[in-house]
């Protein structure tokens, strides 16, 4: 394989595409081709975990291929051991590396770097979605320069899936951290954005939408978030959503809503807390199913369903945040993901790409500032 050129084949033999891989959760048909760019150096296992991540969803989606950014002879012999991968890989050799303690501020301006590179694939029409486990807050400085905020909208934020009880087994949370400040307009721009998510990505006509607040009484909560309150239901029809008011920290797994709206700094600490909350719970299955020989005994009998609990809990599954709010689909996948996180956040990039959320996103947010206008509203 040569730096920047790939070849004909574009399948893997002997890998046939998984149907729910493929379909997914945004139904998206199969064999829709999509370019997808990697930074392939962000993050903290290295590329060898990020190309290890890549060649999982292409041996299951031949329709996906990829353009790599970073240390091109080192991305070339990791790229060559995977079977999957051939033919359906570019690489651009680029030298900077954006690290997890590098000022966004600096970051964004360095034009040498694998994350620049990534997102300027997508800027230029190349790859229709950029992923990087980099770092969050260089990746999102850097993707609103180059790709620019969507008319109308003050601060991008990063929406995750949250598994849920809901029917469709996901809620919509945003934001989770691309930004740790947000006032009532922001609010209501992210009920806009969320509803979005979650009627083209989880197939919901009408979603539900709840304020993440400390409680549901409308007394409760900061000043900010009271004047959101108002906002967010007399958007209600122009954003086509249902308002359910205040929610609180237990309803982000429920049935109560479809979509969480919060800031970044308390997104960002419920969803840590949430995953460190699940690894916990796999952990000490194992050690209560370890405890004895009785216990040893009883998780065999159980062990299809103990399988099926952990990858429903199993955070990596549903790795991925989307940052809403771009001119372009950038998804953040999280730096220490490993190579089952890495092909969930790529297999979620892929959806998107396909379903070209990223226009009907655009559609959504210009016919809101558009009523917003006519109606002589701020």
């Amino acid at each position: 394989m040569t730096t920047g050129s790939t070849n004909s084949v574009s399948t893997a033999a002997g890998q046939p595409a998984e149907t729910d891989e493929v379909k997914g959760r945004l139904g998206v048909r199969a064999g829709t081709e999509v370019t997808l760019s990697i930074d392939a150096m962000g993050g903290d296992r290295g590329p060898a975990t990020i190309v290890a991540g890549i060649a999982r969803s292409a041996a299951k989606n031949p329709a996906v291929k990829f353009i790599l950014h970073g240390n091109g002879p080192l991305l070339e012999k990791l790229v060559a051991r995977r079977r999957s991968l051939r033919g359906r890989v570019i690489i651009r050799s680029v030298p900077g590396i954006v690290t997890m303690d590098e000022k966004p501020s600096q970051a964004m301006r360095r034009a040498d770097t694998s994350m620049r590179s990534a997102i300027d694939a997508v800027k230029d029409g190349e790859a229709q979605a950029c992923v990087s486990c980099g770092n969050t807050g260089a990746l999102m400085a850097t993707s609103m320069i180059r790709l620019r905020k969507l008319e109308g909208v003050n601060r991008p934020a990063i929406a995750c899936l949250w598994p849920s009880r809901n029917a469709q087994g996901f809620n919509v949370m945003l934001d989770v951290g691309a930004d740790i400040r947000a006032d009532a307009q922001d609010l209501l721009q992210y009920a806009m954005m969320g509803a979005s998510y979650a009627r083209n990505g989880l197939g919901l006509e009408v979603p539900r939408v709840g304020l993440l607040n400390v409680g549901t009484e409308e007394h409760k909560g900061r000043a900010e978030l009271k004047a959101a309150n108002d906002l967010i239901a007399n958007g209600e029809t122009l954003g086509k959503y249902t308002y359910v008011g205040f929610v609180e920290g237990g309803h982000i797994p429920g049935n109560v809503v479809d979509v969480i709206v919060t800031d970044g700094f308390t997104g960002n600490v419920a969803l840590k807390t949430g995953e460190g909350t699940a690894k916990l719970v796999g952990d000490l299955l194992k050690e209560a199913f370890k405890a004895t020989p009785l216990s040893r005994v009883a998780a065999l009998l159980a062990l299809t369903s103990l399988k099926r609990l952990q990858k429903r809990i199993d955070p990596r599954r549903v790795n991925g945040g989307v940052f809403l709010g771009l001119r372009g689909t950038v998804v953040k996948s999280h730096g220490s993901a490993d190579a089952t996180g890495v092909s969930a956040a790529v297999k979620l990039a892929y959806e998107l790409a396909a379903s070209g959320f990223s226009e009907r996103l655009a559609a959504r947010v210009a016919s809101a500032v558009a009523s917003t206008q006519n109606d002589g509203t701020s």
